[in-house]
C-alpha cells in the first residue's frame, strides 16, 4: 500500500515585536496610536485551540491597515485568564505583528517610538521561527 504524506508549512513571513508593559490592551493601543500616529482598532479576538476537544482560548486583538504598501499591523495580548498565547514567552505582555514588507528605517522608528513610551519596559524584535509555539501566531 502506498502512503502519501502531507507536509504543511506555516506562513511566518512577518515581523514580530515583543512588548512588555503592565497596561490594559486598550490603554497600550491608545498610547501607541497617539505617539506613533497609528490607528489601532479592536477586532474579533484571536482564537487558539490548544486541545481539540476543548473550547479555544481567546486573546484580544487590535488591527491597523496602511493602504500605502498594504501593511497590516496587529497587536495581540499574550495572556488571558486561562494562559498564554506563547507560553515560552510568559514575561511578554503583547506582540505586534507586521505583515508585508517594512524597511529597516520604519521598523527602527516603531521600535524607538515604543521604547520611548514610559509605560513600556521593553519592545524588541524577535524571530518567530525560533518560537516553540509559533503556530499560535498564524492568523
Amino acid at each position: 500500500m502506498n502512503k502519501t504524506y502531507l507536509k504543511l508549512s506555516l506562513d511566518l513571513d512577518f515581523v514580530l515585536i515583543a512588548i512588555t508593559a503592565s497596561l490594559k490592551d486598550y490603554v497600550l493601543c491608545h498610547k501607541v496610536n497617539t505617539s506613533l500616529s497609528f490607528n489601532f482598532e479592536k477586532v474579533d479576538d484571536h482564537e487558539v485551540y490548544f486541545n481539540i476537544d476543548e473550547e479555544p482560548l481567546a486573546f484580544s486583538k487590535y488591527y491597523f491597515f496602511v493602504e500605502q504598501g498594504e501593511i497590516e499591523y496587529y497587536i495581540l495580548n499574550n495572556r488571558n485568564a486561562e494562559g498564554f498565547l506563547i507560553p515560552e514567552m510568559n514575561k511578554v505582555d503583547f506582540f505586534m505583528i507586521i505583515h508585508q514588507y517594512i524597511d529597516k528605517e520604519d521598523l527602527n522608528y516603531i521600535l524607538t517610538g515604543l521604547n520611548k513610551l514610559t509605560d513600556i519596559q521593553v519592545a524588541a524584535q524577535i524571530n518567530p521561527l525560533k518560537l516553540k509555539s509559533k503556530e499560535n501566531l498564524v492568523m
